[in-house]
């Protein structure tokens, strides 16, 4: 399998720079001297289109006959696959059709335009955008162009592999490189393990859209029914049946993520190279630091793949957000002390000389308040842990919310007291694709057989958008609700029975 490769990357090497650069591997000084390993970043976000999809995209498109470049290609892409196939098209002088979900930012879409490509919005997500531009490329008889699973693609990414060991200055232990329908790390592997079979290549992955794990763990390509779109550069259902073919063999590991770890991977590197990668980009980056903590390795030569740096402003207030819990730098808890004066004066005293990052507070009953509270931490989870325990001790009633999805999105925005009107109150978190207009749609949608006793949304600048709701609904009512919900067509979970929910607003 690794001999097949080894002529078309060679290929690849002598096509993609007509328009690729050959990025820089940068010593990450800050990571490396908190890690106590020598870390390097392999910045593809120096690329024209601040990406390295632009290599596989060229690489295939420089080989097609004069016929079909005549007629022009098409793609399917949210971003960085679009703006590569863009740039290719126009440095080839080809015509270049892009169909992009509808819940594609602005940003994204423009810079697609600005290469030349026509933009053909299409769908929610990338299937739909996917299944349409198979079926115009069908019609026009134009050449589509695969954003991963394709020899010449997976060759054409396989030279960032080249160059890594062509710049690092001696031995490379472990490569990690971000993993979404495989293209980078099949291309990576498929040549360093050729060089050097001792080199570790992990691929890290979401752990919303885990869909290579999955095919590594069930030795087949399987399709995931839900994913999280946070790394939306990342977020694939299924992974490549070529990329896995090659994956299988040739990948050592496959370590998932979390949105938290890949909030706090951004500010790493953006610390230490002053450039701010998108969610995906940071992938590899969040993957080396848990395997790091976890195998407690010292003085070894790790790379990362800085893979892209196409995010949206609005995101960064998210992704901030986020960072000090995915660095275990604050800790979100909630307790109830006594409706008493000084009662908040005596549990700050018990929570010690730390930085109370968010308190919010709300009367119970004549005896009791609830307190939502952040927590500065300076020594992570171990001090979390002994925070906790002390609390325990002298006598609180304390829940961990630091990771719980409900209360880190919605509810310490929200806190503000019971409602013991609203009655059978059932609560459900829900994601639909953010356009203008959705919103609106929705609530639509849910008309007004049931009265909407909680809401709560927030625009994090992403493609999906996401809703806190609660609801009333009658126990007899229940299957004629749970039939409705079902015809939404949209991710929901019911989080009724949630912690922070029934301290806090239930």
């Amino acid at each position: 399998m690794l001999e097949e490769y080894k002529k078309l990357i060679s290929e690849a090497v002598n096509r993609v720079y007509e328009v690729a650069v050959k990025t820089s591997l940068d010593y990450a000084g800050e990571l490396s001297r908190r890690y106590d390993n020598n870390i390097w970043l392999k910045r593809e976000d120096q690329q024209p289109v601040f990406s390295y999809k632009l290599r596989g995209a060229f690489n295939l498109m420089s080989t097609l006959s004069n016929a079909e470049r005549e007629h022009g290609v098409i793609a399917a892409s949210a971003g960085n696959h679009a703006q590569g196939v863009a740039l290719a098209a126009q440095k080839l002088g080809m015509s270049a059709m892009i169909v992009m979900p509808k819940t594609t930012p602005e940003i994204k879409v423009n810079a697609v335009k600005r290469l030349g490509a026509d933009v053909v919005l299409h769908g929610n997500n990338y299937d739909e955008a996917k299944q349409h531009a198979i079926q115009l490329s069908e019609k026009e008889k134009i050449t589509f162009i695969p954003p991963f699973d394709h020899p010449l693609v997976i060759a054409g990414q396989a030279t960032v592999g080249v160059e890594i060991l062509q710049q690092h200055p001696g031995r490379i232990d472990i490569i990690f490189v971000p993993v979404g329908g495989g293209g980078l790390i099949a291309g990576i592997a498929a040549y360093v393990k050729k060089q050097n079979p001792e080199v570790h290549i992990i691929g890290v992955e979401p752990d919303e859209a885990p869909c290579m794990k999955r095919a590594m763990e069930a030795g087949q390509c399987v399709t995931l029914d839900h994913i999280g779109i946070f790394a939306d550069g990342a977020a694939v259902r299924q992974a490549g049946e070529e990329t896995f073919r090659i994956s299988r063999e040739t990948v050592d590991e496959i370590i998932l993520v979390s949105n938290d770890e890949i909030c706090a991977a951004v500010k790493d590197i953006f610390e230490d190279t002053r450039s701010i990668p998108e969610p995906a980009g940071a992938l590899a980056v969040a993957g080396l630091k848990q395997y790091v903590s976890r195998e407690k390795i010292r003085q070894q030569e790790l790379v990362a793949i800085f893979s892209g740096a196409n995010v949206n402003f609005d995101r960064l207030r998210h992704i901030a957000e986020l960072t000090a819990l995915g660095e275990h730098r604050e800790a979100l808890i909630a307790t109830t002390i006594p409706e008493r004066p000084g009662s908040f004066r005596a549990f700050c005293h018990d929570l010690g000389p730390r930085l109370i990052t968010e308190f919010n507070y709300r009367y119970a009953d004549n005896s009791l308040a609830h307190v939502f509270a952040g927590i500065q931490l300076r020594h992570g989870i171990e001090e979390k842990d002994s925070l906790i325990a002390h609390l325990i001790e002298k006598g609180y009633e304390v829940v961990d919310l630091s990771n719980d999805e409900v209360a880190k999105m919605h509810i310490r925005y929200m806190v503000g007291g019971h409602a013991p009107q609203a009655k059978n109150e059932r609560l459900y978190r829900f994601e639909f694709p953010e356009r203008p207009g959705a919103l609106l749609h929705f609530l639509t949608q849910l008309g007004d057989r049931w009265n909407i006793s909680l809401f709560h949304y927030r625009n994090h600048g992403a493609a999906y958008g996401r809703v806190l709701m609660g609801i009333q609904v009658k126990d007899s009512e229940m299957g004629e609700f749970q039939k409705f919900l079902d015809s939404l067509g949209m991710q929901y979970w019911e989080e009724s029975g949630n912690p922070a929910y029934k301290m806090f607003l239930s």
